[in-house]
């Protein structure tokens, strides 16, 4: 019960950056009070929903993010992965970045280790596949010259993109939220 206390406090502490954020934070807030399922228990969906935990790494020189080609999502996502049971949001990035990228996590320092976006999504895929996710979205300092080694199994490519890039991507071809989260990480790095 506590580790579902303290991601309560961590969704509680999110200053949403508009009024589809304020809703989506409304939502698992309820969600969280309604209920201590919260984790993924059998693939793909069961339970529906369930907690996921995205990761941004962050280069500040150009406000770039390294964006993953999802095998399975069809689309360029932020890395991360559903929270394991009695797992810690924080735990999930740092286990996942060592897994799909193979570098060590590095929390950026004006947002530390708590998400700095939330979003509640309907997933993509076939109809017995699809559920909800609810995502909370770490940002990772991270460098255009850091060396990767994707998970190639999961990813068809990783690569750096600039909030121009991304504003400029046929929309089913990036996370649907990712350009607001951009805006929001700009505007809270001063960039």
């Amino acid at each position: 019960m506590q580790l579902h206390e303290e991601i309560r406090a961590l969704v509680q502490a999110l200053t949403p950056v508009d009024e589809l954020e304020a809703r989506h934070r409304a939502e698992c807030l309820a969600w969280l009070a309604g209920t201590d399922d919260i984790f993924r228990r059998e693939k793909p969906r069961i339970p529906s929903p369930h907690l996921v935990a995205y990761f941004l790494l962050y280069d500040e020189t150009d406000r770039s993010v390294l964006l993953v080609d999802h095998r399975n999502a069809g689309r360029w996502l932020p890395s991360g992965g559903h929270v394991e049971p009695g797992e810690h949001p924080v735990e999930t990035v740092r286990r996942e970045v060592l897994e799909e990228l193979g570098v060590p996590a590095v929390f950026h320092p004006r947002f530390g280790e708590r998400p700095t976006f939330l979003t509640v999504s309907r997933t993509t895929g076939s109809p017995a596949e699809q559920h909800v996710d609810v995502t909370l979205w770490f940002v990772l300092s991270g460098s255009r010259s850091q060396e990767f080694v994707p998970d190639l199994g999961e990813f068809r490519d990783v690569r750096w993109w600039t909030p121009q890039e991304v504003a400029a991507a046929a929309p089913a071809t990036v996370e649907p939220h990712l350009g607001r989260m951009l805006g929001k990480l700009v505007s809270l790095t001063g960039g």
